[in-house]
């Protein structure tokens, strides 16, 4: 189906997980009794498209990622772990910049993101050899409110408007690799990969993603991401939640 594309994903796996409150990195938590991160790479290995996988690290833990992730459950498509960067923006642009020569399809996906389903995985792909650029998201569910300095409320925007952004981000290379130049430039740092491109003047496709595909950050998605891994959704349903069991 891509045969003509060469097809590589960026794992950010070198945050700080401050809002955890663990002593080890959130990656290398256990759910399920395997770290988030194997369970995340595990999903893009899975996917028959992708050629090669890129895990960013924090480079004190370069050695360990490639000990007790990679050769520990045999993941044969990461080809390299570099270090990460200051910012989740720096580690992207180091991920990047170790790409195959051959690539020219980039996928970058959040470490902590471990129930990315393999077909929004391909809808991305899809995405971005169809538009250049493309983000993986849901709708909102709640009534979303802008607010001022001093906790005044300034606007509430059309709800049926607003998506929640999730990853993987899919682009062509030559387009992530000039919004990243021209943020560079700029100096300019943003919270995700697409406002990158935005920034070029190019169009970003929203693409449909699912409700479980959660990043796990702090104590309480720990206990729902067990959920999800056990399949018990239905308790989450019956509490309004959009999870469903495996």
């Amino acid at each position: 189906m891509y045969k003509n594309h060469y097809i590589s994903v960026i794992i950010a796996a070198a945050g700080m997980s401050n809002r955890m409150g663990s002593k080890i990195n959130k990656q290398f938590i256990s759910i399920n009794n395997k770290p988030i991160l194997a369970h995340t790479i595990e999903k893009f290995e899975r996917c028959k498209y992708v050629d090669e996988i890129i895990v960013v690290a924090k480079e004190s833990e370069i050695d360990y990622c490639r000990k007790e992730i990679v050769k520990r459950y045999g993941f044969r498509k990461v080809s390299k772990i570099v270090k990460g960067g200051k910012e989740r923006q720096d580690s992207v642009y180091n991920g990047i910049l170790a790409l195959n020569e051959k690539t020219d399809i980039v996928l970058s996906h959040d470490g902590a993101r471990p129930f990315v389903k393999i077909k929004n995985i391909i809808d991305g792909i899809d995405g971005a050899v169809k538009h250049g650029a493309c983000v993986v998201g849901v709708p909102v569910k709640d009534t979303i409110k802008v607010v001022g300095d001093h906790k005044d409320i300034d606007k509430t925007p059309k709800r049926d408007a607003l998506w929640a952004a999730q990853t993987p981000q899919c682009f062509k290379k030559d387009i992530i690799m000039e919004g990243y130049i021209k943020a560079m430039k700029d100096k300019f740092v943003g919270t995700d990969d697409s406002v990158l491109v935005e920034r070029l003047g190019l169009n970003v496709k929203m693409i449909m993603g699912s409700y479980e595909n959660i990043k796990i950050t702090t104590p309480e998605d720990l206990i729902i991401a067990e959920s999800i891994l056990k399949g018990k959704g239905m308790i989450f349903r019956r509490q309004g939640f959009a999870f469903q069991g495996r």
